[in-house]
């Protein structure tokens, strides 16, 4: 593959105290009635989160509790993350070998932004691809038809890797392999329900599927040529 693109929460971090405790602040702020465990609410990092909102409360109270989320998130919660263990040998290994590497995460690119830079991720890639704090390309479709033609990148010369079902269903919907990740929130089943073409268990195990789709696309590529040199006989 040509082109990578990586989810960032679940995907590059592990993020779970920073959200889920910013989630739990605004339930505070707006007196909700019961407030989930940390572990109650992992199934809402990855997904836009106004639409986590929504689901939990209503859709006239989602605009309120992002705002609220976002009085935490921005100072306190960014910072409330780690890199996943392996991830910076991997991007670093992927970049060495000839590969663009993009962020292409539902949250917004000015936080994005920041936790890239935060843990010294910046050097590995070309451009980080996130929403705007209104929501115009929260959705992960939305987002990477954004990014393949920002980045003039021939889908079928390229991998989505996240750890969630909207990860893959937006890289379907754009023609790009999708690739599931187990490390983080997503289970195997939702990863293959939503179209994910193989899963890995751990950071490591990207580098060597990457390696088997490339080999391949060799192989594939000098078979033709190959077969073309005997047809000319």
């Amino acid at each position: 593959m040509d082109t990578i693109f990586f989810d960032l929460d679940g995907t590059l971090t592990d993020p779970k105290p920073g959200i889920t405790r910013s989630i739990q602040y605004a339930l505070q702020k707006l007196n909700h009635a019961v407030i989930p465990s940390e572990d109650e609410l992992t199934w809402c990092i990855g997904p836009p989160l106004r639409s986590s909102f929504v689901k939990m409360l209503s859709e006239d109270s989602a605009d309120r509790a992002v705002a609220l989320y976002r009085e935490r998130f921005s100072d306190i919660g960014l910072y409330e993350n780690r890199v996943y263990d392996g991830i910076a040998e991997v991007l670093t290994t992927l970049r060495q070998s000839g590969h663009r590497l993009f962020v292409a995460t539902s949250k917004a690119h000015v936080y994005a932004d920041r936790i890239i830079d935060h843990f010294g991720l910046r050097p590995h890639f070309s451009h980080v691809f996130g929403a705007e704090l209104d929501g115009t390309r929260a959705d992960k479709s939305h987002l990477l038809t954004y990014a393949l033609k920002e980045t003039a990148t021939d889908p079928a010369k390229s991998l989505m890797i996240g750890d969630r079902s909207h990860d893959m269903v937006g890289a379907g919907n754009n023609g790009i392999k999708g690739i599931g990740v187990l490390y983080g929130y997503g289970s195997r089943d939702e990863l293959i329900g939503a179209g994910a073409l193989h899963v890995c268990a751990t950071p490591a195990e990207i580098l060597g599927y990457v390696a088997t789709i490339k080999a391949k696309r060799h192989f594939q590529s000098t078979g033709c040529r190959a077969g073309r040199r005997y047809l000319r006989r």
